[in-house]
């Protein structure tokens, strides 16, 4: 599971060092043997959460003439992407052309029809590639963003050891690197983003626990980026999806884009890891890609 529409936004600016931190181990609240959704929960998301899945609204999504349609949000989750595709647009990579539209989370675009169609569990990013098609007739339709990243990488041929066995070492770092951070940012964005920025109070148990937790995970990417220029290797040839995805996470983090959290973080330690975030954010594709121009659904 590597989206969470509740804490992917990375607009927040919220700071818990003026805000008393409660300690919920003195609260009341007793385990019910059956949980029931009779609770107004709070949170900046609280109006659109709902245990259920599938469209609640009628809505069709616009189709421009690019092969690539894309439907997402300037998210860590959804800059993944938005980096690939700026990264094929620098080498003029033809085929990889793209529309980009806007799917609001806050709004509830998520779940529209035309957006459930294509992905069924309701997060960004979600991308149709109308230059293949199914057995059906329709075009390929792709959601969760490490799937994406990973069909574009292998479409085009860039940005991805290939599985002919060439290159069976790169391969599976980059594989692993790839599935580490869609393990691990869940544990970030629905985690620590979400009882950091996000909770209608703060917590000391959760926040302490998923801040112990992202800290840990930043030590893993510092520790192994002391002996690396990129997640894969020290070499330009050896930059790939696995930089790309863990920089629109991480790298963001450490640069002070998320959660206005880098102070409480104390971000500074990872010096390795900030070395190769603004190294990464220096890329023109990476300078486009988070401030990519979104067109709206209607």
């Amino acid at each position: 599971m590597s989206n969470n529409n509740s804490s992917s936004d990375n607009s927040s600016n919220n700071n818990l060092s003026n805000n008393k931190v409660s300690n919920n181990n003195t609260s009341s609240y007793t385990l019910p043997r059956v949980w029931k959704n009779d609770t107004e929960n709070g949170g900046k998301f609280a109006s659109i959460n709902r245990p259920t899945a599938g469209a609640r609204h009628e809505q069709t999504l616009p189709v421009g003439d690019a092969p690539l349609q894309l439907y997402s949000l300037n998210t860590p989750n959804g800059v993944k992407v938005n980096i690939l595709l700026e990264e094929l647009a620098e080498l003029n990579v033809k085929g990889a052309e793209y529309d980009a539209y806007k799917i609001d989370i806050s709004e509830g675009d998520q779940f529209g029809a035309g957006f459930v169609a294509i992905n069924p569990n309701s997060k960004i990013p979600a991308l149709v590639d109308h230059s293949a098609v199914t057995e059906n007739g329709e075009p390929v339709a792709l959601f969760e963003s490490g799937a994406i990243v990973l069909y574009l990488a292998e479409k085009f041929g860039k940005f991805v050891p290939p599985a002919d066995g060439s290159q069976n070492k790169a391969r599976a770092d980059c594989l692993s690197w790839l599935m580490w951070q869609m393990g691990s940012a869940p544990f970030l964005g629905g985690g620590f983003g979400h009882f950091y920025a996000y909770a209608p109070e703060p917590l000391e148990y959760p926040i302490n626990r998923y801040t112990m937790e992202t800290k840990r995970q930043l030590d893993v990417l510092d520790i192994h980026l002391k002996d690396h220029e990129y997640m894969c290797g020290n070499d330009e040839a050896d930059y790939n999806i696995a930089d790309m995805v863990i920089w629109a996470w991480y790298g963001q983090l450490v640069l002070g884009k998320l959660y206005d959290a880098a102070e409480f973080l104390q971000v500074d330690d990872y010096k390795h890891l900030k070395r190769w975030a603004q190294k990464i954010a220096e890329r023109p594709a990476v300078k486009r890609a988070v401030e990519l121009a979104l067109k709206p659904i209607a």
